[in-house]
């Protein structure tokens, strides 16, 4: 793989990876595993069937005002 930076990117980068005691290439490798780490695995059509599953549910509510008033009534009541 070939990945091409401005200078001033890539000085930043060997700081960073200076700061480590790591190589660039080494500091590169564990950045990025990192953010594979991190990043979710759903995809966009799995997170919708969560979003329109949820949404089909008929939970009671109340009215906004009610609801804001109960909750205020709960602050002052502390």
């Amino acid at each position: 793989m070939q990945v091409l930076f401005e200078e001033d990117e890539l000085a930043e980068m060997r700081r960073c990876a200076e700061q480590e005691k790591l190589t660039l290439s080494e500091w590169v490798r564990q950045t990025l595993r990192e953010v594979v780490r991190r990043t979710p695995e759903r995809g966009t059509e799995q997170k919708l069937a969560v979003i329109r599953a949820a949404a089909e549910h008929d939970f009671p509510t109340a009215d906004i005002d009610q609801m804001l008033e109960e909750i205020e009534r709960g602050y002052r009541s502390t």
